[in-house]
C-alpha cells in the first residue's frame, strides 16, 4: 500500500455521515462489541476544546516513527515524504489519523499546519500525540482530537515517514479508509467493512438507549429487565415505536 494507492476509496456518502453523525461513539464501540469488536477506542485522543462537533469521516493515515538524527531535521520539512506533502495529498472530509506512538514532547502540528488543513477542508485531526502552537491551532477552528501539547517541534521527538499506510493510534490498528467518528467522549474507528453493518444496527441502539433513558429519567424505571430489555419490555419499546410511527 503506497501514499498514491489508487484502490484506497476516500469518499463518504452523505447520508453516511448524516445517519453517524446521530450515533455517539458510545453506542458505536457497543454495537461494534456485539461482532467481538473490543479494540476500536483511539486511547489519548481527547477534544481539543469542549463542544467539538460529532464528526464523521474516511481516515487519512500519517506515520510517525521514533526520531532518527540523521533523518528527522528541520531540512526534512521540505523532503517529497513530509507533513508538508501530505497535507496537499489529503482529500477535503477526510478525518486524519495520525500514529505520533504516544509521544508527549514533540507537538506534530502546529497552527500553521493546521490552518492549511482547516483551509483545504479536512474535517478533523486526531491523533495520540500531542499539538503545539496551541494558541495558533485554536484560532484554526480546525477541530482536533489528541492527548495534549508541547512547544517542541515533531523532529525533536519523532521521524516522519508516511502517509495512506496501516498504522497504530492510540492502541488501534487504523487502515486507510476505515471511518472515524469523533465526539467528546473521543474518537472510535468503524473498519471499513463493518460500515454496512454499524449504519443498520447503531442508530436502532441509539433509539433503544433514547427509549430507556426516558423510562429511567421520567418514570423512575428500575434498570433491571430494562436495560437491556426483557420480553416484557422489548414488546412495550415496539409498542412505543409503532405508536410514534401512526402518530
Amino acid at each position: 500500500m503506497t501514499p498514491n494507492d489508487p484502490t484506497i476509496t476516500m469518499d463518504l456518502d452523505p447520508k453516511v455521515i448524516e445517519t453517524l453523525a446521530g450515533v455517539t461513539t458510545a453506542t458505536l464501540t457497543t454495537v461494534l462489541l456485539k461482532k467481538g469488536l473490543r479494540n476500536l477506542w483511539m486511547r489519548g485522543s481527547r477534544p481539543i476544546r469542549p463542544g467539538q462537533p460529532r464528526l464523521v469521516g474516511r481516515a487519512f493515515t500519517l506515520r510517525f516513527v521514533p526520531m532518527r538524527e540523521d533523518l528527522a531535521t528541520p531540512e526534512s520539512w521540505g523532503a517529497p515524504i513530509s507533513t508538508r506533502a501530505a497535507i496537499e495529498a489529503m482529500p477535503p472530509g477526510c478525518i486524519v489519523v495520525a500514529d505520533a506512538m504516544g509521544v508527549q514532547d514533540a507537538g506534530i502540528f502546529g497552527d500553521i499546519l493546521c490552518a492549511r488543513m482547516a483551509r483545504r477542508g479536512m474535517a478533523a485531526l486526531v491523533t495520540d500525540g500531542v499539538v503545539r502552537d496551541l494558541h495558533g491551532v485554536l484560532g484554526t477552528k480546525l477541530p482536533v482530537w489528541c492527548s495534549g501539547y508541547a512547544a517542541p517541534a515533531s523532529v525533536a521527538g519523532l521521524t516522519f515517514v508516511g502517509w495512506q499506510q496501516p498504522i497504530a493510534c492510540g492502541g488501534v490498528a487504523v487502515f486507510p479508509g476505515d471511518v472515524v467518528v469523533t465526539d467528546d467522549d473521543g474518537a472510535v474507528l468503524i473498519p471499513a467493512a463493518m460500515l454496512d453493518y454499524v449504519l443498520e444496527v447503531a442508530p436502532e441502539q441509539e433509539r433503544l438507549e433514547g427509549w430507556i433513558m426516558q423510562e429511567v429519567m421520567d418514570k423512575g424505571a428500575a434498570l433491571p429487565g430494562l436495560y437491556p430489555p426483557n420480553e416484557e419490555n422489548k414488546k412495550r419499546y415496539e409498542a412505543f415505536k409503532a405508536g410514534r410511527r401512526n402518530a
